[in-house]
């Protein structure tokens, strides 16, 4: 019986941890430090990509935010951002343990919304 990649984050709980660890990184990353420093809401944000990593990866709770290309609009977000998020999206995974399937599968999913994140 084959895993899901929710099963293999650690269901909502593991994904609630890489949420918290990746927010952390980004709030200690120079290229996008003073993007989630600016964020009104941060608990807010917190809730809402813990809710796209568990619906997205196969988990049962519901997303209720907005679509990737409505969320990241009018943000001019670069390349070298979208990178910048992905190895701290990557650093947190290695820091909770996610096997190397699994970290390849996320990076995968978040590498095909690239269009609807940079320079939308």
């Amino acid at each position: 019986m084959t895993t899901t990649l929710y099963q293999r984050l650690g269901g909502a709980q593991g994904i609630a941890r890489l949420v918290d660890d990746i927010i952390a990184a980004h709030l200690h990353n120079p290229l996008v430090r003073t993007r989630f420093e600016n964020v009104r809401d941060l608990e807010h944000l917190k809730k809402m990509a813990r809710e796209f990593f568990c619906a997205g990866a196969g988990g049962t709770e519901p997303y209720t935010g907005r679509d990737m290309l409505t969320t990241h609009k009018g943000m001019n977000i670069s390349e070298q951002e979208y990178l910048a998020v992905m190895d701290d999206i990557v650093g947190a995974m290695e820091k909770n343990g996610v096997g190397e399937d699994a970290k390849k599968d996320v990076i995968a999913i978040l590498y095909s919304l690239k269009g609807q994140i940079i320079r939308v």
